[in-house]
């Protein structure tokens, strides 16, 4: 049988395991990267899995003043699917890291959720 000290010993080492694994899933949303569209291709939103914004783009055919708040939607649009889009690499990769923890699918590590 386990001493109390040896368990509280095992947790703290599983609890930096964790802190270590979420860190490095962290790193790797940084590095992955998805695409928001709209208007059919037409703006192109690129951002990581961790949603910082890498560029936009904007088809030519839509820089005439007259179109200027279908741009503006269309940008929105865009931001907006990345946005999902990040969210669910993100989502896919806590269940992959999770899993590996043997942790329940779901569970809400703090600061991670």
């Amino acid at each position: 049988m386990k001493s109390m000290e040896e368990m509280i010993q095992a947790a703290q080492k599983a609890a930096e395991t964790i802190q270590q694994q979420m860190g490095e899933a962290q790193a790797k949303l940084d590095a992955i990267e998805v695409e928001g569209t709209a208007g059919g291709g037409l703006v192109k939103v690129r951002a990581t899995a961790k949603g910082r914004i890498l560029g936009v783009s904007i088809d030519d055919s839509l820089m005439k003043p007259e179109e200027k708040q279908i741009v503006e939607d269309l940008v929105t649009a865009a931001f907006n699917d990345a946005r999902d889009k990040a969210d669910r690499k993100t989502n896919e990769e806590m269940q992959r890291i999770q899993g590996g923890m043997g942790l329940p699918a779901g569970f809400n590590l703090p600061g991670m959720g």
